[in-house]
């Protein structure tokens, strides 16, 4: 039985003879992204920015109506309210930002609260009150600086992960492709004013684990024919090395897409932000592994000797011995 194949065999792309344009666009989106997140801002969510949380319990009903609350609740003036299950089917936390100087004026973030709950109790029957607690904005700092601790962690560690694999330059060229597409996808974030919180860190944390790995194979089949043709020039064994592994690529890619694209158009409000971010991830991861990690390696200088190990002192002796030297 033949089987569908997206990609022909022996494609003989030249994806290196339009790598400087490339380049160019990429440095310029890049420089995009962290203007807009300098000048527009994120959109914080309250688990960064503070806010109030209140739980409650739907005694009723067997599942909590989070799409009619989510839409009673924005009548309120405070914003969208971040809502989750919190438990049992039945029980919600339910999270709104507090208006600027609230958390300063005693009673103001609980009085807020009890609005939310008293906004509930009004509109459906047999609500109970589980919690009215405040998300601080130390607290909310706290989250910052974990999540974008967690953020640079990942990415130095999976460099010197690849360091050790392979060579220095495919780690540098790993962390650029990396860089460009948490810089991308914070840039839509700050361009379109989507919410940002945790979930997001949770979404750009499996970026990075797709385009590494999209990398990784890519950088692996590098190594490969670095050993195997050590007479051909380096762009031309890079285009031979991305050819190779295309179709593996376009089908992991795809695969994900067709997950991913429901649950962006018919999914709830409350997974958009995540399913959008990393649906662009894996667009930009793609294209980073192709046009990103591998053509840096030039200008780092990897050559057909980069996995060829060092003469040592006991094999020229041992060359002399056989009268090879």
């Amino acid at each position: 039985m033949r089987l569908l194949k997206l990609v022909p065999e022996n494609t003989n792309i030249g994806f290196l003879k339009w790598r400087m344009p490339f380049y160019v666009v990429s440095l310029l989106l890049i420089a995009a992204s962290w203007g807009l997140v300098w000048f527009n801002g994120l959109n914080l969510g309250v688990d960064f920015a503070g806010g109030q949380e209140v739980r409650v319990t739907f005694e009723d009903r067997a599942e909590a109506p989070i799409a009619e609350l989510r839409e009673n609740l924005g009548t309120l003036g405070y914003g969208e309210p971040t809502i989750q299950r919190f438990g049992d089917a039945n029980s919600v936390s339910i999270r709104v930002r507090l208006p600027e100087g609230a958390e300063d004026q005693p009673g103001a973030a609980t009085a807020i609260g009890d609005e939310v709950i008293a906004k509930i109790q009004a509109d459906f029957e047999n609500v109970r009150r589980d919690a009215n607690e405040t998300v601080s904005g130390k607290v909310a700092e706290e989250f910052q600086r974990t999540a974008l601790l967690a953020l640079l962690f990942a990415m130095i560690a999976i460099s010197i992960y690849i360091w050790v694999r392979f060579e220095w330059q495919f780690g540098v060229g790993a962390l650029f492709a990396l860089f460009h597409d948490v810089s991308l996808t914070l840039g839509m974030f700050a361009l379109f004013q989507l919410e940002f919180g945790l979930q997001i860190i949770a979404a750009i944390l499996a970026i990075i684990g797709y385009s590494l790995n999209d990398t990784i194979v890519i950088y692996d089949r590098i190594r490969e024919n670095l050993k195997k043709f050590r007479k051909m020039p380096v762009p031309e064994l890079l285009d031979l090395s991305v050819n190779e592994t295309l179709a593996r690529t376009v089908m992991t890619s795809l695969t994900l897409l067709i997950a991913l694209l429901p649950l962006l158009l018919f999914g709830p409000d409350s997974l958009f932000g995540l399913v959008a971010a990393i649906t662009l991830g894996i667009f930009v991861g793609t294209y980073s592994s192709v046009y990103m990690a591998a053509p840096i390696l030039i200008w780092l200088g990897v050559s057909s000797d980069s996995f060829v190990p060092e003469e040592t002192v006991a094999d020229r002796q041992e060359k002399r011995a056989r009268g090879e030297v």
